[in-house]
């Protein structure tokens, strides 16, 4: 099972080199790109898209990133919760009963 996944993302990996690759070759004219802050003259189209494609895996690592961080929170707040809980049932279990008489 894992060399069957390990194949299948050397696969996807190459499947995104070639595309690239047949980008590059589709279009090797440079365009200019401007950004509102800046203006970049004689870009490759690659670059541009490389450098967007990157930027937005870095983005989703980082909204990831938070997600687990708030999770890990949630977790720890929950595991605290059932510990005070037990805590508080092992003490209720200790007392003795009452007629209500």
């Amino acid at each position: 099972m894992v060399a069957i996944r390990r194949l299948a993302y050397i696969a996807v990996a190459l499947l995104f080199l070639l595309i690239a690759a047949l980008l590059a070759y589709a279009n090797p004219d440079p365009i200019a790109i401007d950004i509102g802050i800046a203006r970049f003259e004689q870009v490759s189209v690659t670059l541009v898209l490389a450098c967007a494609f990157g930027l937005g895996w870095i983005f989703g690592l980082i909204c990831a990133g938070l997600a687990l961080l708030r999770m890990l929170r949630d977790r720890k707040r929950l595991r605290r919760d059932l510990r005070y809980a037990e805590s508080e049932r092992s003490a209720l279990r200790g007392l003795p009963l009452q007629d209500a008489n």
